[in-house]
């Protein structure tokens, strides 16, 4: 029989981390740098040669793929609480990790095979790898109060968001010396020996799926499979998700913690995320690069932000042993505020690399403080992990649909990508007061 690794099992908790090496190439390579120049190219050349179904015709080639991204966010807040329901009845989380892991890993490969000569199915394949790795999040972030001990949550949720930035920065240094190291493109996107730089990009792809699927062996070794739940009062383990859902809602009435805490996240996420998303198309329209410098001086500023995330993340795990979880977050959110009012200044490439090191910085912190500080606020010993972090998830995911939304009305009431970053202010704000008012998290 597997021997299983006790709970705080240093072990245990770096297999754990190790998630994040395996899975974070998705959010750089596929999410961030590559996949979003490939797309760039190849359909733009396909308007240009009006290789678009019929019915996308008038649709800007950008809008495409934000729409695709949107449903599958839909997709995933949808059936998260759903898999979370039944994955904590049958004690069988790792499976569902397992799975979407597979799912997502596979379907990057398949994006090598990406084009608009068949352009659903390449979308379908799109939609599916955003899934397979949101999806596997889920039940991933819902390890860390079964694997941790409160007073380690921090500093493993730290370890592991460095270990995946470093980890996808590795790959991606990989995948820039498959294109020969460089750009050099006519118009901006494609470079001059289009056959082999598209085979490459495509390469690329393979690689994210491979090094996901790979590396996460390391962490499916040693997580236990989970704790199974009496199930004999469940009616129906499908639509249990959405009870258990209600369930921690109802329950957040007696937990002020933690109800103040998921409404201040709730907001400063939603402003958090939208930054993040359009951060790469925000550098393409408003900055003012010189002659053939977008494509690379875009790339450098993702390698950027992830490696100062690196020490982002170890910085937050420091301060929050400082100043306590939630001061550190409100720290963080005025920093967030901050970077907002000068990114609606940022016109030359340098001040954007400023920014881009900034905004590194403080996402690599907020995204580890803020998955271990909810972690500490569940109660310990609480069999429910994979759904209060469903609801944790959908809160988030919820919040990404609004604030693109938001982002997307401003700038075409505004005409500019400027206005709504500055927009983006008042949630950070407003997530500053709400946190203000949440209890001191008290350490286990």
């Amino acid at each position: 029989m597997k021997h299983i690794l006790p709970r705080g099992s240093k072990k245990l908790l770096n297999a754990w981390a190790f998630y994040d090496w395996a899975n974070s190439v998705y959010s750089l390579v596929i999410n961030s740098a590559i996949f979003p120049i490939f797309y760039a190219a190849i359909s733009i050349k396909a308007f240009e040669e009006g290789n678009v179904p019929e019915m996308l015709k008038g649709v800007n080639n950008e809008s495409i793929i934000i729409i695709t991204t949107a449903i599958a966010f839909l997709i995933v807040s949808i059936i998260s609480p759903i898999l979370s329901g039944i994955a904590d009845y049958s004690g069988k989380k790792k499976r569902f990790l397992q799975f979407f892991c597979y799912l997502g890993a596979i379907c990057c490969m398949g994006l090598s095979l990406f084009s608009f000569d068949y352009l659903w199915i390449s979308l379908l394949i799109y939609l599916l790898a955003l899934v397979g790795f949101w999806g596997s999040l889920v039940f991933y972030n819902s390890y860390l109060p079964d694997i941790a001990f409160p007073d380690q949550q921090d500093a493993i949720s730290a370890k592991g968001f460095s270990m995946g930035y470093l980890g996808s920065v590795l790959l991606l240094i990989i995948c820039l010396a498959l294109l020969e190291g460089g750009f050099y493109p006519e118009d901006g996107l494609l470079p001059d020996n289009e056959y082999f730089k598209l085979y490459s990009f495509q390469l690329s792809f393979i690689l994210v799926g491979l090094w996901w699927m790979g590396f996460a062996q390391y962490t499916y070794k040693y997580l236990p499979l989970g704790t199974k739940k009496d199930r004999s009062d469940v009616k129906n383990i499908f639509t249990n998700g959405f009870k258990e859902l209600k369930k921690i809602w109802k329950s957040l009435s007696a937990n002020l913690q933690m109800k103040r805490y998921l409404g201040a996240f709730f907001i400063y996420s939603m402003a958090v995320q939208t930054v993040m998303l359009v951060a790469t198309y925000f550098g393409t329209e408003e900055v003012q690069w010189e002659e053939d410098g977008a494509t690379m001086g875009l790339i450098i500023s993702i390698l950027l932000i992830q490696l100062v995330a690196i020490f982002g993340a170890w910085l937050a795990s420091l301060l929050s042993r400082k100043l306590g979880n939630i001061k550190t977050l409100i720290v963080i959110n005025i920093l967030w505020a901050v970077i907002c009012v000068y990114g609606y200044f940022v016109v030359t490439p340098m001040q954007f690399y400023i920014t881009a090191g900034f905004v590194g910085l403080v996402m690599g912190s907020i995204q580890s403080l803020s998955r271990s500080t909810y972690s500490q606020m569940i109660p310990d010993g609480n069999p429910d992990t994979a759904s209060y972090f469903s609801f944790y998830d959908v809160a988030e995911k919820i919040g990404i649909v609004i604030g693109m939304l938001i982002f997307a009305v401003v700038g075409e009431l505004s005409g500019s990508m400027r206005e709504p970053i500055l927009f983006l202010i008042v949630f950070f704000i407003v997530g500053i007061i709400l946190l203000s008012r949440v209890p001191t998290l008290k350490r286990g």
